[in-house]
């Protein structure tokens, strides 16, 4: 077990060089077949009434003139010892790891990621146990009642869960509970949760319910469609013929069987919403990933935008380590591969 699961690090690891080198060429080279000189985009750093030679001098110390190659090499180096960004009015520190310096807020990009982490993380948290547990309950019912009004009326408003965009469920839910109703906090309210558990989630609530209303959706029909094909397992009679109670059957046998292609997808939506759940977050005003995502492509700034990417890749890889090693636990046959 011990074995695999360094092979697993390492491989995480190697895939997270490859990740960061391909997004860093895939934002570095778009601008220049885009047409952008290395002028062009030190004039970022400078301002509105900075001369040629100092434009020229700026990129020359960041570097811009350097091959795709190098730049990585440097943007790589900073990561993990630091770097200094000189960009002629003066010398800026950013502080290891170092993702990149903002065009625009004139701030290294990591401590602003880590001031956002929190309101995705919490979100990503909340949402999810709320759509496993929903998801996961209704699509066992619908199952154990296939044909019944109950099994319709649940693969109705899943349909319904799946086919309906967020920012549509969103704004609705906005509209009705919070403005009409005045039941919940508006949009655009997040409070630490070590500040005030209560408003935490309370600024929450609207935002997992509505983010659990489509991913449950895609979980319950799931569910049901794997407990269908499992309970009609010869295991499934065998036990029921050994006289075990229905719960036991249901729980410890069919649910066991169901759940390998539910604990892949939630580790893959979990991390994809540990990224930055960009619609999410818009539609509710929450300062997370996804909305300081959103803000640099507006603003076209490169590095926010690489620096969320990496972020996100991280949490994806992750995901997937773990979701690896939760197969290696239920299934030892899993370890040889």
């Amino acid at each position: 077990m011990i074995t695999y699961i360094i092979r697993r690090l390492v491989a995480a690891i190697g895939l997270l060089v490859i990740v960061s080198a391909v997004t860093f060429s895939i934002f570095y080279l778009v601008p220049r077949w885009a047409g952008a000189t290395p002028e062009t985009l030190a004039t970022r750093y400078v301002g509105r009434a900075a001369t040629e030679d100092t434009v020229k001098l700026t990129a020359e110390r960041l570097g811009l003139y350097d091959p795709i190659a190098v730049q990585y090499w440097n943007w790589a180096k900073g990561v993990v010892v630091g770097a200094e960004y000189d960009y002629g009015a003066g010398v800026e520190r950013c502080p290891a790891p170092c993702l990149g310096y903002s065009f625009i807020t004139k701030q290294p990009v990591w401590p602003e990621l880590l001031d956002r982490i929190p309101v995705t993380l919490s979100l990503a948290a909340g949402a999810s146990v709320l759509w496993l547990a929903l998801g996961v309950a209704i699509g066992v019912l619908s199952a154990l009642r296939r044909g019944s009004i109950f099994d319709r009326a649940a693969m109705t408003v899943a349909l319904a869960g799946v086919s309906l965009p967020i920012f549509f469920t969103g704004l609705i839910s906005l509209a009705f509970f919070s403005y009409q109703l005045g039941w919940t906090v508006p949009g655009g309210t997040f409070v630490k949760i070590t500040d005030n558990p209560i408003k935490w989630a309370q600024a929450l609530t609207l935002p997992w319910i509505t983010l659990a209303f489509l991913f449950s959706a895609q979980y319950a029909r799931l569910t049901r469609a794997g407990m269908l094909e499992t309970m009609n397992e010869d295991f499934i009679r065998t036990a029921r013929a050994k006289g075990l109670p229905e719960r036991t059957v249901v729980v410890q046998h069919g649910l066991r069987g169901a759940l390998t292609p539910i604990v892949t997808i939630f580790g893959l939506d979990v991390g994809l919403l540990l990224g930055g759940a960009v619609l999410t977050e818009k539609t509710f005003s929450l300062p997370g990933l996804g909305k300081y995502a959103v803000d640099g492509i507006v603003a076209n700034d490169l590095p926010k935008i690489l620096g969320v990417t990496l972020v996100a890749a991280v949490f994806i890889v992750l995901a997937n380590l773990i979701v690896d090693l939760l197969y290696a636990v239920v299934d030892p046959r899993v370890r040889a591969k």
